[in-house]
């Protein structure tokens, strides 16, 4: 990756792969708590369209690289190295990657190795996103992908389909068939989770397994992880069979309008499950602020009941 390539690293997504989220957001930008000291008010400014940043409380900012260069206090060269060892992405190449769900046409991106997971840097990302690793290495892969001539590493996540959902630090896509996952316990037929993605799938996991460490690491309970809004349709028919379903969606308008739908095809046995995060964005957001456990120490919920909160 060159040095002009790197430059177009989104910069906000490499401040969420550091654990940094915009406190507000704007059309065409975000304000985040300034990484660099203790920012009560958000005074960190990242243009999304130019892709450059701006500290308000120190008159500094630049690229990419100069953010690298004031985080780590390095040098230039020494940022440019840090950035091409990161399994990233360049915008314009994602943007370039055509993805179909017929597996027999070219998707614009190819498999070439399955194995499992085991690359430190993306440990270090499942690190960074507060993911217990047992429970990555349970539930997900290291995928090897060709895309745009070039070779890329990432995490797998299978869906019900046999294609994956891949997540490194700066790319967010799929190898085809995209479809939903979905994962059965003997003891989950009554109720059923339903996530968007399968990072707040294992969010959850991990929260349950921080709040009680004698729980197994899978769930209790049957799961379906859409893996896109877009998939709601698929889950319909399996979520009929349950007599209770949770969703861990979004504290967003879209994860809003997938609750209703969902509730309007099947009635109030459809849960809205969002609002023990409510102020978070969705789940792993409030993974990584630590606020299942700040809530789990107070004296009406109780660390040795964690059921409590969450229902898990």
């Amino acid at each position: 990756m060159n040095r002009d390539n790197i430059k177009n690293i989104q910069i906000r997504d490499y401040l969420k792969s550091r654990g940094f989220y915009p406190a507000r957001e704007y059309s065409g930008y975000g304000m985040y708590r300034s990484p660099f000291r203790d920012d009560s008010t958000p005074s960190l400014k990242i243009d999304y369209s130019k892709n450059l940043w701006y500290d308000f409380g120190s008159d500094e900012g630049g690229s990419i690289i100069d953010l690298v260069m004031k985080l780590e206090g390095c040098t230039f060269n020494d940022a440019i190295e840090h950035l091409r060892e990161q399994p990233l992405i360049p915008m314009e190449e994602q943007l370039s990657l055509s993805f179909h769900r017929n597996p027999e046409r070219n998707s614009g991106i190819t498999l070439m190795e399955d194995k499992p997971l085991e690359h430190p840097r993306l440990l270090e990302y499942l690190q960074i996103r507060k993911i217990n690793a047992d429970i990555a290495l349970e539930q997900c892969r290291e995928i090897h992908y060709s895309a745009a001539g070039n070779i890329y590493y990432a995490i797998g996540f299978a869906n019900d389909a046999g294609g994956y959902e891949l997540r490194n630090p700066a790319f967010k896509g799929c190898i085809a068939p995209k479809d939903i996952t979905r994962i059965r316990q003997e003891s989950g037929k009554e109720s059923c989770f339903v996530f968007e993605g399968f990072m707040d799938y294992l969010s959850l996991l991990t929260i349950r397994k921080q709040l009680n460490p004698e729980y197994p690491s899978s769930n209790r309970h049957d799961s379906i992880i859409l893996n896109s809004t877009a998939n709601q349709q698929k889950a319909l028919p399996l979520l009929a069979d349950y007599q209770q379903i949770h969703c861990f969606f979004d504290n967003d308008k879209a994860g809003m309008t997938v609750f209703r739908k969902l509730q309007k095809e099947l009635g109030c046995r459809v849960r809205n499950s969002s609002h023990h995060y409510s102020g978070y964005k969705d789940l792993n957001e409030y993974l990584c602020a630590g606020a299942h456990l700040k809530h789990s120490r107070s004296p009406k919920q109780p660390v040795q009941k964690p059921k409590r909160g969450l229902g898990i």
